[in-house]
Order: structure tokens, then sequence, then C-alpha cells
């Protein structure tokens, strides 16, 4: 296919795409669950205000947030998904009331029959929707709110200091007093209900809730629905068909060109000043994933010993709510930092020199990444600690959503510092592009890819501090799925193709319409394929429908991973001197393995929305994140360095010995982690889903069964083997980067 003619269908998937992400955002604002002005009984008594909801969803942020328990499934796993546990505890207190009353005994110790009429009663209770869009004002009975009063009771004792809990607080790593105040807490159970009632309460004109009937739970009518069968089906379908066009036009139009150069084109490189001061990124990338990898050995130890680490009281100082903050917030420093330095270093490699003030460049944005890394932690910390107001919590401490969790403030320097590093980007390859030079193509590639980046990380700075639930995860997923997830995808693949058609491997043409049929491919399933994230946050069902089609297409392009790993490898093998290459390339290789494996296998097993209905919140979803995030970019960025790290000290024998045990010990490790402990108890997780519910399968009742315990303490064994692994690769880097040298 000529390379006009993929430029041309680049923009129109891209274009198109773009353009029914935002329609359809639109009909997220006009449709998400409305927060009423009001909250009455009927006698039209105001019990809270829209305002109270509004600051209960600010100090569940404050205190963490989605990295203590999940709401609508989005969060962490040791504590609850709040909304199933606030609604079976509410259908649990009506059952037993009813039955007091109707039968004189516990709602346990009926007949099959009686508890069915109940159950009938309550679904009947809870479901209809009593919102008046009118006057803004959400009318509930006096037995619902007698309910929610009980409900008040126990959230308030689990979160403040009621001893009675002590056992249960432990099982959820949720410390005392991580509520300080009766008045906060009593906004945050507030929250709570509003999150539940989405859940259980039909929208105007349907019998499906706000949320689609999600958390499964038979009890409140939470059932699947026919629509959930129907995209399920039709999303298998479109992959089983985009699979067999995709293998008819790779095959028909797909051009590899391997060239066997007789000397490595990088050997008489020249290294500029702005390439040499990239080499204290990597240091600082070392550093933060011996940080990052410790933090996640304390947070796994969490879900074992909730109070504290082998019997040292660390939770008083150091919540399970910031150890998996940290662990998730360094993880995208610095894999992104490893990225944005391979740019800083390729971009004036191109021509040999450096444009004006471009080392000055690189050492500010070093001092901005520092800032925003150390401030943001730092804030993460002042939040959950519960030492700053709503407000300065919003800006400088934590806004509790996953991925996202820094303040407004460092969320604003970080996106200034990545347009910075755009500019480094443009300065360089801009005169270069004005040649009209044969690699052209890539470089616009190279540079779109850099642009979206710094674009698309900005997406974070939509909501506010007082935003729908609803409206702030749509948001929130342009950043993790479209950021993280998607245009550092094409950006891989482009830098990729770049250091090959640099080293002489790969010619400028072929390269170019390849790398450009991939991000097609990929960009079509993937920009529309974010909606796959949203089902069941309080979206219409359009969002459902588009999210099943087009996130199915996303596994369309891995099924061709296996030929890109071949021909990887054989180029690894096409001339002596790449044997100096053979480590780069190897992660390079085990890029191809995860992106298979962990986007791809576990990735689909919970994207379609019959299997996500009950996985949603379960330990499924971080067999996926770390497959796919450590095992994809992760491994990509550790292969970055080190072909920047070969070109920066070509000349200097590596230690080969020590590089190979870090590949198949990081790999090895990661691989223990997920098949002999997440994946074993999210498969245990979902079938307890799917008998009892999801408020079971998130229960301390079930996570603390012994056999669940069991494999997750298995989770030692592949820690232990990655975590070798990442200190081996620190001490290759550190021997590697201060030895003397003749570069």
């Amino acid at each position: 296919m000529k390379q006009k003619k993929l430029w041309i269908a680049f923009l129109i998937v891209v274009g198109i795409s773009f353009s029914v992400l935002l329609y359809f955002g639109n009909q997220i604002y006009q449709q998400a669950p409305p927060v009423p002005e009001k909250v009455t009984d009927e006698a039209g008594n105001t019990l809270f205000t829209g305002s109270d909801i509004k600051d209960g969803q600010n100090i569940w942020q404050s205190m963490g947030g989605q990295e203590v328990g999940t709401i609508w499934g989005h969060g962490a796993y040791v504590a609850p998904d709040w909304t199933a546990d606030y609604l079976h505890r509410e259908a649990q207190f009506l059952l037993n009331k009813w039955s007091q009353e109707s039968f004189g005994a516990a709602f346990d110790s009926l007949s099959d029959e009686d508890k069915s009429s109940l159950e009938t009663r309550l679904q009947k209770f809870l479901r209809p929707n009593t919102y008046d869009a009118a006057s803004k004002t959400l009318v509930i009975s006096n037995e619902r709110i007698e309910a929610f009063e009980h409900n008040k009771s126990y959230y308030s004792g689990l979160f403040m200091n009621d001893p009675t809990l002590d056992k249960i607080r432990s099982d959820y790593a949720i410390p005392k007093n991580s509520i300080k105040s009766v008045d906060r807490m009593d906004k945050m159970a507030q929250f709570f209900f509003w999150a539940s009632w989405a859940c259980v309460t039909e929208r105007p004109g349907s019998d499906i809730t706000y949320t689609h009937n999600w958390p499964n739970d038979t009890q409140i009518g939470n059932v699947p629905t026919g629509d959930l069968i129907l995209w399920t089906g039709f999303s298998i379908i479109m992959l089983l068909i985009s699979i067999g066009i995709l293998i008819f036009v790779q095959a028909r139009t797909r051009q590899e060109e391997t060239l066997r150069p007789v000397e490595d084109p990088l050997m008489n490189q020249t290294i500029t000043p702005s390439m040499r001061a990239v080499k204290k990124y990597f240091w600082v990338v070392n550093l933060l994933i011996l940080a990052q990898v410790l933090l996640g050995v304390i947070t796994a130890h969490y879900g074992v010993e909730g109070d504290g680490f082998y019997g040292i009281d660390i939770a008083k100082f150091l919540p399970y709510s910031i150890t998996r903050t940290w662990h998730i917030q360094l993880a995208i420093f610095w894999i992104a930092t490893a990225w944005l330095a391979t740019g800083l270093y390729i971009a004036p490699s191109l021509s040999g020199r450096d444009p004006k003030y471009q080392k000055l460049g690189v050492n500010v944005l070093f001092v901005a990444l520092i800032v925003v890394v150390g401030g943001s932690l730092i804030g993460q910390w002042f939040g959950v600690m519960q030492k700053l107001n709503l407000v300065n919590n919003f800006w400088f401490g934590h806004q509790g959503y996953e991925y996202v969790d820094l303040g407004r403030f460092w969320q604003l320097l970080l996106t200034v510092g990545l347009f910075l590093w755009l500019t480094l980007m443009v300065r360089p390859i801009l005169p270069i592009l004005k040649k009209g030079i044969s690699e052209r193509g890539l470089l616009i590639l190279f540079l779109i890819s850099c642009l979206a980046i710094a674009l698309f990380y900005a997406a974070g700075l939509m909501w506010g501090r007082t935003t729908n639930l609803a409206i702030a995860e749509y948001w929130r997923w342009w950043v993790v799925h479209l950021w993280v997830e998607g245009f550092f995808e094409v950006f891989a693949t482009v830098v990729a193709a770049f250091l090959f058609t640099r080293m002489g491997l790969l010619g400028i043409k072929s390269a170019t319409n390849n790398v450009l049929f991939s991000t097609i491919i990929f960009l079509s399933g993937g920009i529309l394929g974010t909606f796959h994230h949203l089902y069941f946050s309080g979206t219409p069902m359009a969002v459902m429908a588009l999210g099943a089609t087009f996130s199915a297409l996303e596994v369309v392009p891995l099924v061709l991973i296996g030929f890109e790993a071949y021909h990887n490898y054989r180029m690894s093998k096409s001339t002596e001197w790449l044997e100096d290459y053979k480590w780069p390339i190897y992660f390079l290789l085990s890029v191809a393995f995860w992106n298979f494996l962990g986007a791809g296998i576990f990735g689909f097993i919970i994207n379609p929305p019959i299997a996500l209905y009950y996985m949603q919140g379960l330990n499924t979803t971080p067999v996926h994140g770390h497959a796919a995030l450590f095992g994809v970019y992760g491994m990509l960025g550790i292969g970055l360095i080190l072909f920047v790290l070969r070109s920066m000290y070509r000349k200097q024998q590596w230690n080969n010995k020590l590089i190979r045990f870090t590949f198949w010990s990081l790999n090895i490790g990661l691989l223990l982690m997920v098949v002999l402990s997440l994946l074993p108890v999210g498969l245990m997780q979902t079938l307890a889903s799917v008998n009892e519910g999801m408020w079971y399968a998130r229960s301390a009742e079930f996570m603390q069964q012994p056999v669940v315990n069991v494999f997750k303490w298995l989770r030692i064994v592949g820690d232990t083997i990655f975590g070798i692994g990442t200190l081996t690769l620190f001490w290759f880097v550190y021997q590697l980067t201060t030895k003397k040298n003749k570069n």
C-alpha cells in the first residue's frame, strides 16, 4: 500500500474515533447518575445535600480514594468494593427487619418461599427511581433512612476507632482513625450512599440501573442484562472477522526489508553534550525502580498482615493506601522517564549537534521531574494522613483516582514538563524535516507520538474537585488508556522502528509503511476501546456497545506479535556486530511476549462485558495490570535504556552474564508472580462472584480463607526473583556508568 494512502487512513481513523469518543463523552455528561441538590425524607425534611455528597467524595479521595477498596469496581483489591458492600449491608438490614416484623425470625432461618417473597419486596423497594429532576431532589423512605444510619454507624466504626472492628480493619488494611472527625465520616457515608444508590436505582424509563446492574447481587435484582450477553457475543464475532481480514491484508501488503550492514552505523556516532546529560535520567530510573519494587513488596504483604509488616507497626505512618499509591505512581514515573530520556537522546543524534540551550533544557526538565516526583509523593502522604483541608488536598495532596493520584498542582507542573520535553524533541528534528530526507515520514510519526504523549496527559486536568464521579472516570481513562496504553504504544512502535533503521537493519520506506499500518490497526480499536473501562461507571448503553466492539479489536494486532518477535530475533542474528545489542533486542522480544500474554490474553479475559460484569475489581485486573504495565511498558523502558547505554558506551565491554541474569530474573519473576498468586486468587474470586455476588468475592470472609492466603503467600516466590532482577539491573548500570572507559 502506498504511503500516501496510509497517511489518509491514519487521519481518518484518528478523526472519526475521537469524534465518536467526544460525542459519547458529551452523552456521559448528560446521562451520568445525578447528584441531587438535596436528599429528603418523605415528609420533605432535608437529610443531607448535594454539597455534602461532593464533600464526602473529596473526603474519600483524601484518605486514598481508589487506593482503599473500590467504587464501581475501580481501585485497590484488599478492602471491599464499597458500593457492593454498602448494598449488601443495606439489603441484609432491610430483609432482617421485615423478617422479624412478618415472621418473628431472622431472614436466614426462613423457608426458601418466604425468603423469595421478601427478596421480591426488597427489589421493588430499592430499584424505583425517586429522584425528581425538576426539583433536583431525591426522596427516600424512613426504612431506607434506618438502613443508611445502620451502615453509617458501621463505616464510622471501621474508618475511625471502634475496637470491635479491629480484626476486619486489619483484614482491610485500614488504620485506625483513617478519618479523624465525625463530620467528615458522616459526609463520606453520604457519598457511599449516593454511589451505591446509582448501582441499584433504575434509569428513568428503564429496568436497568445507572451502572447496568453492576455489582452483581441477585437479592437486589442486579443480574446480567441481555445487552451484556449480546455485546459480548458481537465482540467475539468482530474479533474473529477482524483477525481474518488483518492476516489477509498483512500477507498481501507487508514488506520487510532486512539489511545486513557489515559495520555498526552507530559506532562513530557523535554524542552531544545534551545526549550525555541524559545519563542522570537513567540513574533516577533505576532508583525509582528499586523504590517501586520495595513498595510493591510492602503493599502485597498488607494483603496478609493488614496492620503491619512482619510484626513491625508501620501502618501508623505508612498505611496501605500510601504504599499502593506510591507503588503505582513510581511505576508511571520511571517508565515515563525512561521513555522521555530515550527521546532526548535520539533527537539530537540525528544531526550530531545540539540546538542552542538544548543541554540547559535537558537539565531543567530533569529538575522539574525530580520536583514533581518528590512533591507529589510528599503531598499524597499529607493528604492521606488527613493533614490538609479538602481544597488544599485537591491541589497538593491525594486526588484519590488510581494512576492519577497526584494533586492538581503537580499534574499541572508535569503537563508543563511534558510540553517542555516536546519542545526539546521538536527543535533538533525540525531542521532535518525541512531538508526532505528519506526518514521524513518516520520522523513525522515520531513527533506525532511525542505530541500525543504531552497532549493526552493534559486530559487529567479536565475534571474539577467536585466533578461527578462518572465524568471524572471518563477523563481519567483518557489518561490511563489513551496516554499509558494508547500513545505510549505508538511511541514505542515508532522508536523501535527508528532504532532499527538507524542501525541500518531496516529500509526507511518499508519501516515507515509498516509503522503506519501498525498504528492504524492499533488505534482503530484502541481509541474507542477506552470505553471498555466505563461499562459500569454510570454511562449510557451505547458506551458498552462501542467499548465491547472496539476493545475486542485491540486484540487483533496482537495475533501478529509472534511474527514481529521472530522478525526482530532474525534481525538480531543477521550480522556479527549485532551481538553487542543482544540484550537490548531481547528486552524488545520480551515486550512482544508480554504484549501477547499480558495485554492480549489476560486483557481479553476481562474485557468482554459479561466477563467484566463478574470480574471488575477482582485480582484478575492486576493480573492484566502487572503483565501489561511492567511486562510491556516496563520491559520496553529497560530495553530503550540499554539501547541508549549501548550507544553511549559503545566501546566498552558489557557484563553480559549480569544483564543475562537480570533479563531472566525479571521475566521469570513476573511470570511466577502472576501464575502462582494473582491469577489463582482472581479465578477463585470470580467463582465466588458468580455464585454469591461481588460483595462476597471482595469480603474479608472470602479473602482471609486459609487457601486464599496460601496463594497470597506464594507471591513471595515470584516477587523475590523479580526483586533480585531489579537489584542486578541497578548494579549493571552502576558498573557501566562508573567504570573508566574511552567514551
